[in-house]
């Protein structure tokens, strides 16, 4: 099912979230350090983008790519920028187009012109996001999945439907019927990262759904499964490079379509 804000005309800021791509096309204020848990594709609305990854040199051109977990900094000469971001464990990374293997600044005039042209699709009006595709309006294909063991999957999976669930790794481990050290490993190895950074993520990635709501932070906090403020607001600065106040605040004017993973 599709939520929109409750704004009733087009805005030229928008965030498209299913259960395992999004898109945005809004503020980017100015992040500290950041590391997001998905492929992140920067594509500058206009003029240029400056990017860093880790300790690098600071790289400017039109388009940039970060893989999963990667702390970097980025910057955008306009006020507005396009963000393609693919969940890392819902894909084989080493099959993705080569346009999104890259790490750093990209050249690829072609792909820009392409993502703006998709911006200013998705910002018209009359656009019905459930009958579009994602990945073959972006990429003209879909992306190869990543295979992985199925007790894995499924507790993937769970996280997916309910990231603010309490679902600890020993829980899991009951889920999947491992033990706890056995599961761990196996986590880490089908997913691609460690289980306690994967919930992290998740967790801050929910959060997302709320941004343009009229809701107190701490609410947002306790719904998105943190235990107080004071833990939500370090995790998600964190993660994104910005306090949550400044990212509600950034989202005033943003329209939030969300696609919901299907229950099993």
């Amino acid at each position: 099912m599709l939520r929109t804000s409750p704004e009733s005309y087009v805005s030229n800021r928008l965030m498209w979230i299913t259960p395992n791509r999004s898109f945005y096309t809004g503020l980017l204020g100015v992040p500290s350090q950041r590391s997001i848990g998905s492929v992140i594709v920067y594509v500058a609305v206009e003029g240029n983008i400056r990017v860093r990854i880790g300790d690098g040199a600071w790289e400017s051109a039109q388009m940039a790519v970060v893989p999963p977990y990667t702390p970097h900094w980025v910057l955008a000469e306009a006020r507005q920028i396009n963000t393609i971001n693919i969940e890392a464990e819902a894909v084989d990374l080493a099959a993705l187009p080569e346009v999104l293997r890259g790490q750093g600044a990209v050249d690829a005039p072609w792909f820009v012109e392409h993502v703006r042209a998709c911006q200013r699709m998705l910002c018209g009006s009359d656009v019905d996001l459930a009958a579009i595709d994602f990945d073959e309006l972006f990429f003209s294909t879909a992306l190869a999945p990543r295979r992985m063991d199925r007790r894995i999957e499924a507790v993937v999976q769970a996280i997916q439907r309910d990231p603010s669930a309490p679902l600890s790794a020993e829980t899991c481990a009951r889920m999947a019927g491992l033990s706890y050290s056995r599961f761990l490993h196996l986590f880490k190895q089908e997913a691609g990262m460690p289980f306690r950074i994967f919930r992290t993520w998740k967790r801050a990635r929910g959060m997302l759904h709320y941004v343009n709501q009229k809701s107190n932070l701490t609410r947002v906090a306790l719904d998105t499964g943190y235990p107080d403020s004071t833990h939500f607001s370090h995790s998600i600065r964190q993660i994104y490079g910005l306090k949550p106040k400044d990212i509600f605040a950034g989202s005033r004017r943003l329209t939030v379509y969300a696609q919901h993973a299907a229950p099993c």
